[in-house]
């Protein structure tokens, strides 16, 4: 690391910079000003230089090391990428790179669609950093919960509503809430009929209420409307009888993203699970 400043500290430092000279109110961030700006003050003799859209088959984003004769670094995005929200949180993510990573990875990092969960490598796991960073400097945790309380009830527009505040993806914002909500939920993503990858609220997963995609393929559920054709873009509710998601009733809330061709599923559970669930935690 370039310092032994954690992903968290570092965002804290310069949320603290930007509280002071644009107020609380600095939402969304300008990604692109900040990084070039803040690299500038802090290390003069090697600061971001650069930051522009490019061709990168395969992957979101990258922090490359300046060519021979030039100081600094630059940042690329996929310019393939039409999300807003997931242009600026892939910005953060490489800006986290830069202030974490930049002196053990002199050559610098390239970073994928599915390096946003995984992290059970080294390279994964410094992915997830650079995710941790770019996740609180966009989303500071206090704003957040002050908008959505930890207890608070929640919806796909209310998560739509924290996205267009922070300028981030559903996705991105959605993990963020399960990071610290006290309700029982589990965000899943799904293509062609099967799990991508999904994520559970703590409460959740204490419960027995997640899906072990790194165990083989998981099927989602016929009756489900991530199974069914919604209308892109657009989002339904539906209400499910125990048996179809988990052995208890469950509400999803499901939006079909068709530039991405995935499904986003948000599962609520009852705050109190069934006596049954604690007792067999391994079904799913």
């Amino acid at each position: 690391m370039t310092d032994a400043f954690s992903p968290e500290r570092w965002a804290f430092e310069i949320t603290h910079v930007l509280n002071t000279v644009l107020g609380a109110e600095h939402f969304p961030i300008n990604v692109t000003a900040v990084a070039q700006e803040y690299s500038v003050q802090k290390f003069p003799h090697d600061p971001i230089s650069r930051i522009v859209g490019g061709s990168l088959p395969g992957f979101d984003g990258a922090l490359y090391k300046a060519p021979a004769g030039r100081k600094g670094w630059g940042i690329f995005y996929n310019n393939r990428i039409r999300s807003t929200g997931r242009i600026n949180f892939t910005l953060g993510h490489e800006f986290g790179h830069y202030l974490l990573h930049r002196l053990a990875y002199p050559e610098g990092i390239r970073c994928g669609e599915q390096d946003f969960v995984q992290w059970d490598s080294t390279y994964g796991q410094i992915e997830h950093q650079a995710n941790v960073f770019a996740a609180n400097l966009l989303m500071p945790l206090d704003d957040f919960r002050r908008l959505v309380p930890p207890s608070s009830k929640i919806d796909l527009d209310v998560i739509s509503h924290c996205s267009d505040r922070y300028q981030v993806s559903l996705i991105a914002a959605t993990l963020r809430w399960l990071a610290y909500t006290e309700k029982r939920a589990v965000l899943v993503v799904s293509r062609d009929g099967y799990i991508l990858w999904a994520r559970s609220s703590a409460s959740a997963l204490k419960s027995g209420a997640f899906f072990r995609t790194s165990a083989g393929p998981i099927e989602i559920p016929a009756t489900s409307l991530a199974a069914q054709r919604l209308t892109a873009e657009k989002h339904a509710t539906k209400e499910h009888e125990l048996g179809v998601w988990f052995p208890e009733p469950v509400t999803e809330m499901t939006v079909l993203s068709e530039q991405y061709d995935f499904a986003i599923s948000l599962l609520l559970l009852s705050n109190d699970p069934p006596p049954f669930i604690e007792r067999a935690p391994s079904l799913y």
